[in-house]
């Protein structure tokens, strides 16, 4: 079988089964494993799919530039939204991350809602300025454009001097084996810290990330209260997921 043809029966695995297991495929086409782990390689590298330990998984379609994802599922992240805004209580104190499903939620609260919001995410700030009474705390730091986000050490020794009751926090990849993803990983530190501050914390995640991954783990499924999504309850990866235990709080 030729390399080409090799690449088409992995991409056609990987449509079918949402995984692809290196030995199991070597084994079904009389190849080595590093035949499999050179062609999974050379996939990663067109942005087909995403190499984790074994084999391979669906790449998140939110590794887009901010621009792009503002285009991505606008009705999941509406619905996925609305349901978070309602988590938000009055007199509470909110960390909500950057990303254009928390610029969703921000645009779902209330404008009369006496609340405290502490975002590292200017676009964020900018969505609650015409909210009279949320209090607003901007983390600062160097500013990630492709999420339009402050990140680094700065941003993260800003967010462990905040607390909070609620963190609503957005990922690019959702998988009930490799956990909660995103694509860079001072990003994914900044995610851990403001996780880390706040009493529950709560994923945001519209069905297309679910079952994807991207290069670096956020959190493991134990570090947080449950997952907020647009998906159908029967959904396998929902499914899964509560079978784990996981909360699951779905407008589906």
């Amino acid at each position: 079988m030729l390399a080409a043809e090799r690449h088409d029966h992995l991409l056609g695995l990987l449509a079918r089964e949402g995984k692809i297991v290196a030995k199991d495929v070597a084994a079904e086409l009389g190849i080595s494993e590093d035949s499999v782990r050179r062609d999974l390689r050379d996939l990663a590298s067109e942005g087909l799919c995403q190499r984790v330990y074994g084999g391979a998984l669906p790449v998140s379609p939110a590794v887009v530039g901010y621009a792009a994802r503002q285009t991505v599922a606008p009705d999941g992240k509406r619905k996925v939204a609305s349901l978070a805004a309602g988590l938000v209580r009055p007199g509470g104190a909110l960390i909500l991350d950057g990303g254009t499903t928390a610029l969703a939620v921000a645009r779902a609260l209330p404008q009369n809602l006496a609340c405290t919001v502490i975002t590292h995410s200017p676009t964020i700030a900018a969505a609650l300025l015409d909210h009279p009474q949320t209090e607003l705390f901007l983390l600062g730091g160097r500013i990630f454009k492709h999420s339009a986000v402050a990140c680094g050490a700065a941003a993260v020794e800003a967010a462990q001097n905040v607390s909070a009751d609620l963190c609503l926090l957005g990922v690019t990849g959702v998988h009930p084996e490799v956990g909660l993803t995103t694509g860079d990983a001072e990003e994914a530190a900044m995610k851990r810290a403001l996780a880390a501050r706040a009493a529950d914390t709560y994923i945001l995640a519209s069905s297309e990330k679910l079952g994807t991954a991207s290069q670096f783990r956020v959190l493991p499924w134990e570090k947080i209260s449950g997952l907020i999504t647009d998906a159908d309850p029967h959904d396998a990866v929902v499914e899964r997921l509560t079978a784990r235990g996981v909360e699951i709080l779905t407008t589906g």
